[in-house]
């Protein structure tokens, strides 16, 4: 039985001034937001995706907000089919360094 080796190929590897800018930037956005933790924001990210919520958690790679879902209460065409109140938030992760605007709510 042979086994062939095959070398991995990079695909992708980021050039040492764009980590630097990154982790930068992440250290920015941690010292700014960390302080509003429980706070109603609007946040915009790069590629134009608007979100409101709370902000209620950060790590090291992500903010984490509470965005409200509508409620549907039960229809006349099926009263059965509702949505608990449990379920009417969405806690939404987003990658710090996509985020291009986040302005404070409350």
């Amino acid at each position: 039985m042979s086994y062939s080796t095959v070398s991995p190929q990079t695909l992708y590897q980021a050039k040492p001034e764009f980590q630097t800018k990154i982790i930068k930037a992440r250290q920015h956005l941690h010292q700014r937001l960390k302080p509003h933790l429980n706070q109603t924001v609007r946040v915009q990210t790069m590629d134009q995706r608007v979100y409101e919520g709370t902000i209620v958690h950060m790590d090291a790679d992500h903010l984490y907000i509470k965005v409200p879902q509508p409620y549907h209460p039960p229809s006349p065409a099926n009263p059965t089919l509702y949505r608990s109140s449990a379920f009417n938030n969405v806690i939404l992760p987003l990658v710090l360094y996509t985020l291009l605007v986040v302005i404070l709510l409350s």
